[in-house]
């Protein structure tokens, strides 16, 4: 089966998994990631196509989207195999894809992880990560804003500025510092607005 193949089959399954969400976790989300990784993947050195491959799956699994991790990962690990994977490069894929995650905190120890992880930080900053997070606050219920914390906007500074210092690789850090300028400059602009509250 040839690569473009696997992938159409791919990104059905990511369609079918993430199409209806919400919070910012949607299939375009996951094809800005898969592009990315094949992106930076060209730049550093790694695998394109598994780059590719583990940036579409990459949210397969995460515990804040599914009921059952496990579940998620076998019927991934399962398509895999079906599309002839390697058992080496399922692996590979999955150990990867166990690094990308802000909130456990790792940093990936193979290429593949440090380009898919810079991939999905880049989504989560810039003009799309701004709406991503208004997007998933809404979603939680979230306020937009308390002047006190405990928002949406809070999030800026608990996770998103904090991104641009814990990238891997110099292509993810060259693409971040653009869009955390951006990111700073909106943060200005919404203190200027909301200076008199």
């Amino acid at each position: 089966m040839k690569e473009a193949e696997k992938l159409t089959e791919i990104k059905a399954f990511v369609f079918r998994l993430f199409h209806d969400d919400v919070t910012g976790h949607d299939d375009n989300h996951m094809q800005r990631v898969a592009e990315w990784s094949r992106l930076l993947a060209v730049k550093e050195g790694a695998d394109p196509f598994l780059s590719e491959v583990a940036g579409w799956l990459h949210d397969v699994g995460d515990d804040k989207l599914f009921a059952s991790k496990e579940e998620a990962i076998k019927e991934r690990d399962e398509l895999l195999r079906n599309l002839h994977f390697s058992e080496r490069d399922i692996t590979y894929i999955h150990h990867a894809i166990e690094t990308v995650s802000f909130r456990k905190g790792k940093t990936p120890d193979t290429l593949l992880g440090k380009v898919v992880q810079d991939a999905d930080r880049l989504d989560a900053i810039g003009a799309i990560g701004i709406a991503r997070t208004f997007a998933f606050g809404g979603a939680k219920n979230q306020p937009l804003y308390r002047k006190e914390g405990g928002s949406s906007f809070s999030h800026f500074h608990e996770k998103l500025l904090l991104l641009k210092d814990k990238m891997n690789t110099p292509s993810g850090r060259e693409e971040a510092d653009r869009r955390h300028q951006f990111m700073e400059e909106f943060i200005n602009q919404f203190n200027r607005e909301t200076a008199s509250e």
